[in-house]
Parts: structure tokens; C-alpha cells; sequence
């Protein structure tokens, strides 16, 4: 059984920063694209980041840009989100996920992806 876990989130000052893990179990992920969706209340889930299989493609969204960076440790089959400079406007339930389909590139699309954890809260107070 596939399991994607969540851990890192919490409260954190406005200009903090903050890393993220998702950790994997029930297959090797190492072959598989990876990414990051959020989820602020009364909003979509919207992406984040996106690792590719390889690790060589990344895709961030405009508004993380130069603040967040995803990366993926093979080794212990999990990925990170390291949030720097963070906003209140960063405030949302954190999702991991995974593709099922080997050798994807750094989706940005929901549908793209298989597998979810069970999100971890990020919140940024000014």
C-alpha cells in the first residue's frame, strides 16, 4: 500500500522559514515525478512545486519563486520543501504527491498525480 506522509509543518513568524518532508513507503519513488499543492481555506489546491523523476526539472510557482526549493533525497525515497522568506500569504494545508506513471517530468498539473498525503498545516503570522 502506497503512503505518502507529511511532516515539518507549523507556526512560524513572517520571514521564517520552514522545510517540509514527505517521506514514501510501499514503493520506491525514485522513478517517479513528485510535487508540493496547497490549500488555503475556501481555495483550490493549487501547485507549489513539482520535482521530475530524475531530479534534473523543476517547476515552481510565480509566487514561491526564489523562496522555495523543492529536492529529493533517492536514498531515503522523500522529498523536501524547504520554504524561506515565508508570508501569511503561504498559509495552507500542505499536500504531498506522486505520479504512478515512471520517468514524468515536473507536473504542475493536480491531475497529473496519483498519489496524496494527508497535508500538514503551514501558518505564517505577520
Amino acid at each position: 500500500q502506497v503512503q505518502l506522509v507529511e511532516s515539518g509543518g507549523g507556526l512560524v513568524q513572517a520571514g521564517g522559514s520552514l522545510r517540509l518532508s514527505c517521506a514514501a513507503s510501499g514503493r520506491t519513488f525514485s522513478n517517479y515525478s513528485m510535487g508540493w499543492f496547497r490549500q488555503a481555506p475556501g481555495k483550490e489546491r493549487d501547485i507549489v512545486t513539482a520535482i521530475s523523476w530524475s531530479g534534473s526539472n523543476t517547476y515552481y510557482a510565480d509566487s514561491v519563486k526564489g523562496r522555495f526549493t523543492i529536492s529529493r533525497d533517492y536514498a531515503k525515497n522523500t522529498v523536501y520543501l524547504q520554504m524561506n522568506s515565508l508570508k501569511p500569504e503561504d498559509t495552507a494545508v500542505y499536500y504531498c504527491a506522486a505520479d504512478s506513471h515512471p520517468y514524468g517530468s515536473a507536473w504542475s498539473q493536480r491531475e497529473q498525480y496519483d498519489y496524496w498525503g494527508q497535508g500538514t498545516q503551514v501558518t505564517v503570522s505577520s
